[in-house]
C-alpha cells in the first residue's frame, strides 16, 4: 500500500514539474505537438500505476485530492507560487514586441499576432500591453485611443441598476429569493399592484417571470 502510494505522489509530482518546464504555451496554443506530449506524459505517467482491488482505489483517489490541495495551499505562499504556477510575461509593451519573452515563453510571433488580430486589434501599435498569464491566456490591454467610449470618459453619471432577482417563476414564489432580500410573501403580495401586477400570485395560471431590482 505505501509502495503504491508513493508512486502516486512521486509520478503526481514529476508530471507538475514537467508541465512547468514545458511553459505556459503548453496550455495557451495546444499545437499538435503541445497535445501529443501531454497524451504521452500522462499516459506514461499513468501506465506504472495499477490499483489492486477497491482499497488501493479509495487511497489513489484520497492521495490525489490531499496532493491537489496541498499544492493549492502552497502557491499562496508568494516564492512558492511563482515556482509552482508561474508569473506573468509581457510580450508587448507599448505598442513593440518582446522578443526576448517570446524566446523565454517560446510563445509563436504567429500565434500571437493571430490572437491579437482576433480581439480586434490588428496593429500592434494600437497595443499598450499584451501579457501572457500563467495559466497560458493572453491578456490585452489597448492603448486608450482606442478604447471604446464609456460615460465615464464623458463624466457622465450613471444610476445604479442593481441586481435582477426573480421572486415569481411560472407562478411560483421563490422563497429563498425572498429570504436573500429579507421580506417575506406578505410584502411581496403588496409590492405586486405597485408593478402594474394587479392579479394576485395564486391567480398567475400561465408561466410569468417578476422581477424585483434591488
Amino acid at each position: 500500500m505505501f509502495t503504491f502510494i508513493g508512486k502516486l505522489i512521486l509520478l503526481f509530482g514529476l508530471v507538475i514539474v514537467a508541465m512547468r518546464c514545458m511553459g505556459k504555451t503548453v496550455l495557451a496554443q495546444l499545437t499538435p505537438p503541445d497535445l501529443a506530449a501531454i497524451v504521452f506524459l500522462v499516459t506514461l505517467s499513468v501506465s506504472p500505476i495499477k490499483a489492486n482491488g477497491i482499497g488501493q482505489t479509495i487511497a489513489g483517489i484520497i492521495t490525489i485530492v490531499f496532493m491537489y490541495l496541498l499544492f493549492s495551499k502552497l502557491s499562496l505562499f508568494r516564492r512558492l507560487n511563482r515556482l509552482l504556477i508561474g508569473h506573468p510575461s509581457i510580450l508587448i509593451k507599448h505598442g513593440k514586441i518582446s522578443k526576448k519573452d517570446l524566446r523565454k515563453t517560446r510563445f509563436s510571433l504567429v500565434e500571437l499576432l493571430s490572437t491579437i488580430r482576433a480581439a480586434g486589434y490588428p496593429n500592434i501599435r494600437d497595443i499598450d500591453y499584451v501579457i501572457l498569464e500563467p495559466n497560458g491566456e493572453l491578456s490585452i490591454l489597448p492603448n486608450q485611443s482606442v478604447v471604446n467610449l464609456t460615460p465615464r470618459h464623458l463624466n457622465i453619471e450613471t444610476d445604479y441598476q442593481g441586481l435582477p432577482i426573480a421572486m415569481v417563476v411560472e407562478g411560483k414564489i421563490q422563497h429563498k429569493n425572498l429570504k436573500l432580500i429579507q421580506k417575506d410573501e406578505k410584502w411581496l403580495q403588496e409590492e405586486l399592484p405597485t408593478k402594474d401586477f394587479t392579479k394576485s400570485i395564486t391567480s398567475f395560471m400561465q408561466p410569468s417571470r417578476i422581477k424585483i431590482i434591488l
